[in-house]
């Protein structure tokens, strides 16, 4: 890996975090950045002189149609007055005429931009631009992580170990600061992101599992470790943050578009690979509460201990603000740019099928599939459900029994998904099982031999 120190500004933001309950973590630290290497490519500098040769022809053809409804409109206007002049000079009755009364102006369309990924307004510019899948490592050790801020759907998943780890898609990504640190990923990560069609983001991973994915025609990959699961590019470098080694890679969004250039990557949207239909959302002003659903039940915490028992993940509803906070460790989950907690509008549960391959545990886990059992939280209330996906490059649906889509509100969404009849979570301290019918709730130990 070709190591490379980032700008001043990309590290301006690792300073003390400043929220209560995060002020533990030790935060990145680093000596001000030498001069970087030219960022643009010719081939972007073209693109750019050819979108603003546009811009100006667009606008020069406008400014041409202005003018022309202008004279025309002079032009009415003039062979009018000399009617009325002429009417006058014959001598003719000039009454008062009532006038005409004009057509009431249309409705303004609804030309708010809205992001597939959240429902949140964002600006038009950032719509076209693919998002990136950044790989987190979740040890208590690489706390805090950076660039987490702006992470719409954030995901949780087991990795070898009874670890997990943990993927951020970002869409906003075109200015971040710091992001990272960066680790590794696994196929069943990649192939779930692959349905936002990203940049992924990661720092090697099992090749013999993960080959296979990485090679994929439709895949762009930056890959830290370089090698046969695809190239860095030169957008990773090493910060001296005092850590172990495999906690110090770090990237941010200069470097990521420099790396893309190079590689040739496209940043805008890939029509052939893009879905616009992500997550069903209510209207922004309509707030889904789950009541509707007889089978929905009150849920203000969500324990995902029995899924990921190292990282006692967990996440506590806040019905002021309509948002449930992420925990680690006992400890709030917080963005080490920021300093603030986790805090996301929807979560969900999403029960996988699984495999073990190779001779070190590695789990395998089914994300393109149809018919699993699902668990959609908002509002603090919970509403069991399944949820189907057609392809690599398709959203993944959760729909009711009636097979009416279940609908999220606007905002962010934290995705677990969890190894089918296995793994347990828990709703306001009652565990359930990840097998049978929803809402099975976990036998009581009875000091038999077994369980």
């Amino acid at each position: 890996m070709k190591t490379r120190l980032t700008f001043a500004a990309a590290l301006a933001a690792a300073f003390c975090l400043a929220l209560s309950g995060c002020s533990d973590y030790k935060t990145v630290t680093a000596d001000p950045a030498k001069v970087r290497a030219e960022q643009a490519t010719a081939k972007q500098d073209e693109g750019q002189q050819t979108a603003a040769g546009a811009q100006e022809k667009k606008a020069t053809a406008a400014d041409a149609q202005e003018k022309k409804v202008a004279e025309g409109a002079k032009e009415k206007k003039a062979a009018a007055a000399g009617e009325d002049s002429k009417a006058s000079a014959d001598g003719k009755a000039s009454t008062p005429q009532t006038p005409t009364t004009a057509s009431e102006p249309a409705e303004p369309e609804d030309t708010t931009i809205r992001s597939v990924l959240t429902n949140l307004e964002i600006d038009p510019e950032v719509k076209k631009q693919r998002p990136i899948a950044v790989m987190y490592p979740i040890n208590w050790e690489a706390q805090p992580q950076y660039g987490l801020d702006k992470v719409d759907v954030f995901y949780e998943m087991i990795e070898e170990g009874s670890m997990s780890r943990q993927m951020g898609i970002i869409q906003d990504w075109q200015n971040l600061g710091l992001i990272g640190n960066i680790r590794s990923t696994r196929s069943y990560f990649v192939l779930e992101a692959m349905r936002y069609d990203p940049i992924m983001i990661h720092f090697g991973g099992p090749i013999d599992w993960l080959i296979n994915v990485t090679n994929r025609d439709d895949l762009d990959n930056l890959n830290g470790v370089g090698g046969v699961l695809g190239g860095d590019y030169g957008a990773f470098y090493r910060i001296n943050n005092g850590k172990a080694l495999e906690h110090t890679a770090f990237t941010d969004a200069e470097s990521i578009k420099y790396a893309c250039g190079l590689a040739g990557y496209q940043l805008g949207i890939r029509k052939k690979y893009y879905d616009d239909r992500q997550f069903y959302f209510n209207a922004p002003d309509d707030r889904n509460t789950l009541e509707q659903y007889k089978d929905s039940i009150p849920a203000t915490t969500i324990d995902m201990t029995g899924a990921f028992p190292v990282t006692q993940s967990y996440l506590a509803y806040n019905p002021e603000d309509h948002k449930y906070y992420k925990y680690l460790y006992g400890e709030p989950q917080c963005d080490g740019n920021t300093g603030e907690q986790l805090a996301f509008d929807n979560v969900i549960i999403q029960e996988a099928r699984f495999n073990y391959v190779g001779n070190h545990g590695y789990v395998d886990l089914d994300t393109i599939s149809r018919g699993r059992n699902a668990y959609v939280f908002t509002e603090g209330r919970c509403v069991p459900c399944y949820w189907w996906r057609k392809g690599v490059h398709k959203h993944t649906s959760y729909y009711y029994k009636d097979k009416s889509h279940i609908h999220l509100n606007t905002g962010k969404t934290m995705i677990f998904i969890v190894r089918d009849h296995l793994d347990t979570f828990a709703i306001d301290g009652v565990s359930y099982m990840t097998e049978g019918e929803p809402f099975t709730p976990v036998p009581a130990y009875d000091g038999s031999a077994g369980y």
